[in-house]
């Protein structure tokens, strides 16, 4: 959207879409690998006080081992995550010549994207359908104006970086 708000070249879309898919999944991979470290070192030190006071049983502790967050495995995830949410605009752009529609396109796919993504995360945490879609499509919806507004206002004042 922010590319689209100034820029009505179809193959210039395409090249930044991908760019910033890559450069977004790179970047919530290696967020949440950093997250998740951090968080797995907290909880194998709380497991180690633990066990130096006699706080724990061998049992109790082999099972907390198990159940550790793996930040390979979040990083993976997240970057897969992101890298879906983000083909969609791409896609839904690169088969539309007209700027206008294809803006409209972009949008409207990318609103059904967040419904399924509301869906399939309420479905997986077992929570509410409808307030999931919701927070998940008003927060795309937030994210895209907020995006492409700005970027048009940087565009059309002519400011230089």
């Amino acid at each position: 959207m922010g590319v689209g708000a100034v820029q009505e070249n179809v193959k210039t879309m395409i090249i930044t879409g991908f760019a910033g898919l890559f450069a977004g999944a790179c970047s919530m991979a290696i967020g949440e690998f950093v997250s998740v470290y951090s968080q797995l070192d907290i909880e194998r030190a709380q497991m180690n006080r633990d066990k130096a006071t006699g706080g724990q049983n061998r049992e109790h502790e082999e099972g907390n081992k198990e159940q550790l967050p793996n930040p390979f495995q979040a990083a993976g995830a997240s970057s897969i995550a992101f890298s879906l949410g983000a083909i969609v605009p791409i896609l839904a752009a690169a088969f539309i010549a007209n700027h206008k529609v294809r803006l409209a396109v972009i949008v409207a796919a990318v609103s059904l994207a967040l419904v399924a993504f509301g869906v399939i995360g309420a479905f997986l945490g077992r929570s509410p359908i409808v307030k999931s879609c919701a927070r998940v499509l008003i927060g795309g919806w937030m994210a895209m104006a907020i995006t492409f507004g700005l970027t048009k206002l940087i565009g059309s004042t002519g400011l230089e970086i």
